[in-house]
This record gives C-alpha cells, sequence and structure tokens, in this order.
C-alpha cells in the first residue's frame, strides 16, 4: 500500500498504526505520483492526495490531512498547519510562530485546541473509503519533549500533563487524532489485507 506522504515521522505513524500485514511505501519510492495542492478542506484534501495516488501508482492509496485548530486563533492553523508561516519554515519555527501568536492574544488567551486528522483510503478502481479523527487538548507555553513530530511538543491531549512529544509511541498511537482516524478505517483495510 502507498502512503501518500513524504513526511518520515507521518510514515513511521502509519506503520506503527496499521502493523503487520502491509508492505507499505512512501511518496519517495513512487516519483510516477504528483499530489495535487492542498485546499482550506481536510476531508477534500485526503481524498484528492489519495486518489491521485492510487490512480498513478495502481497501488491502494492511504493519504491524511491533518493539522492542529487553536480556538484563540479562530481555529488557525487547521488545514495550513504544515505550511503555518510559509513553505520554509520547519517544525520547530511554526511552533514558535504559534507560541508567539498566543503570546500576543495575551496571558487570558485561550489554550484550547484540538488536532484533526481525515484520512482517505482510495482503491485503483476508484473505490474511496474516509473517516476522521480528532484530539482534543491545549497549548503548552514551551515546547516539551523529543518524540513525536509538528506540534506535537506543545500540545497536552485532555487529561495529560504531558505533551504529545513526551508520550511513547504506543501511548500517542492509543490517542492521536490520526490514531482515531484509521481506526475508523479498520474495516476496509482489514478487508484490503485479506484480499490475496
Amino acid at each position: 500500500m502507498l502512503i501518500a506522504t513524504s513526511n518520515r515521522g507521518k510514515l513511521r505513524e502509519f506503520a506503527a498504526l496499521l502493523g503487520p500485514g502491509f508492505t507499505l511505501e512512501g511518496l519517495a519510492a513512487h516519483p510516477e505520483v504528483t499530489l495535487p495542492a492542498e485546499g482550506s478542506d481536510y476531508a477534500i484534501n485526503a481524498a484528492a492526495k489519495a486518489r491521485a495516488a492510487a490512480l498513478a501508482s495502481g497501488l491502494p492509496a492511504l493519504a491524511d490531512d491533518s493539522g492542529i485548530e487553536v480556538a484563540s486563533l479562530g481555529g488557525a492553523p487547521g488545514p495550513h498547519s504544515a505550511r503555518y508561516g510559509g513553505e520554509r519554515l520547519d517544525d520547530a519555527a511554526r511552533v514558535q510562530r504559534l507560541l508567539d501568536e498566543l503570546r500576543a492574544r495575551g496571558a487570558d488567551a485561550s489554550r484550547a485546541a484540538r488536532f484533526v486528522c481525515c484520512a482517505a483510503l482510495a482503491l485503483p478502481s476508484g473505490e474511496l473509503h474516509a473517516a476522521r479523527g480528532e484530539c482534543a487538548g491545549r497549548i503548552l507555553d514551551a515546547p516539551r519533549g523529543a518524540r513525536g513530530f509538528g506540534y506535537d511538543p506543545v500540545f497536552a491531549p485532555d487529561g495529560e500533563a504531558r505533551s504529545m512529544a513526551e508520550l511513547s509511541e504506543a501511548e500517542k498511537n492509543r490517542i492521536s487524532h490520526r490514531a482515531r482516524a484509521v481506526a475508523a478505517l479498520a474495516p476496509m483495510l482489514v478487508a484490503l489485507r485479506e484480499t490475496p
């Protein structure tokens, strides 16, 4: 199965979530795949990427679009999370921009936030399945932890004192937005794994 991403952290996470029974490849192994430009809707972005990858590669393709939504920023950065502040910023710079924007809103600004993931599984036949997962929490004052990627170091899930980047892979994969979206696709994934 093709995982329609060039993000190594995301590819590792999908491999852990899907478990044995799949041979997974990322976009690096499929230069024939060109993904469409992303817009402002998670579900539309995920479906478009999965369809493009399945069509070009001839393989079942799993894609997602995910982001972090911060209440006091009106839900930003949302679907633009990976490009927040511009294409040239790395994860650490995007996290810093987010923290700077929250600080600019003052001490009373809400830190409530949620990670959102829309995942789509496309088959070369054109069949498409989609699911959404969310993980609610809050933005911390400063990054903590060395695991995960993206905004994980500044996001603490509800009921948890640690950041997502301080959780073990197993802990994260029980509660994350991506884990919940993949779990919702489980019946289709099981059927695909069992198809000779």
